[in-house]
């Protein structure tokens, strides 16, 4: 796109920002719209709104158009077509295995990145980049909507089912809006915003974010100042990628046999050794060891989200809570890769940036073991 409409790299990243942001604030609404009316006609409209954001790419000739059609139409369905959804959606069916069967789900996102954007990258280089933003706009919307119509339920009562693992429990029907520990209601967004484990947790994933987006939006060029090629560095991020799928595999199963928090502080723990690593060794072999063990925590937040906050407030309102953590997560991601390249910048270097971001993640560690996993009361 850069080649063929003339645009900047600044111009276009603009359009990155934009559409992260108009995706945070849109998880909260896509959130609640969940609550309220169940996955189905969410993830529908959603996907249509996406879908179109889309194919429109494919028309456009000048910035503001790409701002609209990318920052905005499809950031705005991309919310209720992503990973904070279907955590939720899972969770309601599981009783027993529940950071399992949310890590299994997930994966596919995982995958996805490894199979797709390989296919894609070559459909682009082949027929063009507006053909590709078409082609992936319909195969969404089909896909999507063939299966929300068709397969998606909004819990297992809708056949007449409990959650796996609800009789092994010995637990009983409750009343709507209690959960199934005795008669303690499930909270809603304004009881849980007042518990400091809810602070805690949002600044643990502010933190989190912002490490998540550093890495992910710098790491090639950082490795290119130190004499290592960007196609090195490139091979670098896809690993990257390909080592989320194992830990977000560990991350659900863990949560399971010892709880949410001590996985969530043991992920940040390593985080800090590894930001550590790479302002004292500059090598491609250190480099890649970075990579590889920062892909392993990439997404272990992304299925243990749900979990913990099921177990803190009910899972009533876990669409809402959920949703409302990952935007302030992404807002967090936005941020500091935005600060990122300002302080290279500032100073032609990223030790300042990663410096902080090590202390943000012992601040993460230490927030983590402040909450206290048990059911909150309103």
């Amino acid at each position: 796109m850069i080649a063929d409409l003339g645009w900047s790299r600044s111009a276009i990243s603009s359009a990155f920002f934009l559409n992260m942001s108009v995706y945070a604030f849109s998880l909260i609404i896509t959130g609640k719209l969940y609550d309220r009316y169940g996955p189905k006609w969410v993830i529908v409209f959603s996907t249509i709104c996406f879908s179109a954001g889309y194919v429109s790419i494919a028309t456009v000739n000048s910035l503001s158009q790409f701002l609209l059609f990318y920052g905005v139409i499809s950031a705005a369905g991309l919310g209720g077509t992503t990973i904070p959804i279907f955590a939720a959606l899972v969770s309601k069916w599981f009783e027993k295995s529940r950071g399992l069967a949310i890590s299994l789900a997930l994966s596919g996102a995982c995958l996805g990145q490894f199979v797709l954007v390989p296919l894609f990258t070559t459909f682009v280089l082949r027929y063009g980049w507006r053909k590709s933003y078409v082609w992936i706009g319909l195969i969404t919307l089909v896909v999507n909507i063939v299966l929300a119509l068709t397969v998606l339920r909004a819990d297992p009562d809708e056949l007449g089912i409990k959650p796996y693992g609800w009789k092994d429990s010995g637990q009983q029907d409750v009343k709507p809006g209690s959960s199934q520990h005795g008669e303690v209601r499930d909270l809603n967004f304004s009881q849980a915003i007042r518990t400091p484990s809810f602070w805690l947790f949002l600044v643990v994933m502010f933190i989190c974010g912002s490490g998540d987006f550093l890495v992910t939006t710098h790491l090639v060029p950082m490795v290119t100042d130190y004499g290592i090629s960007p196609s090195t560095g490139g091979h670098m991020l896809a690993w990257f990628g390909l080592m989320a799928l194992p830990g977000i595999l560990l991350a659900g199963p863990a949560s399971d046999l010892i709880g949410t928090k001590i996985p969530i502080a043991l992920t940040f723990t390593l985080r800090v050794a590894l930001f550590l690593m790479v302002l004292k060794y500059h090598s491609a072999v250190s480099f890649y060891i970075f990579s590889l063990l920062f892909g392993l925590t990439f997404l272990v937040t992304a299925p243990l989200t749900p979990v913990l906050v099921g177990r803190l407030y009910g899972l009533s309102y876990v669409g809402i809570l959920s949703g409302f953590i990952t935007t302030i997560h992404h807002l967090g991601g936005g941020f500091w890769a935005y600060m990122g390249g300002v302080i290279f910048d500032k100073t032609g270097s990223y030790s300042l940036a990663f410096s902080i971001s090590a202390v943000m993640a012992l601040a993460a560690v230490i927030g983590m073991l402040l909450i206290k996993e048990e059911r909150h009361a309103p």
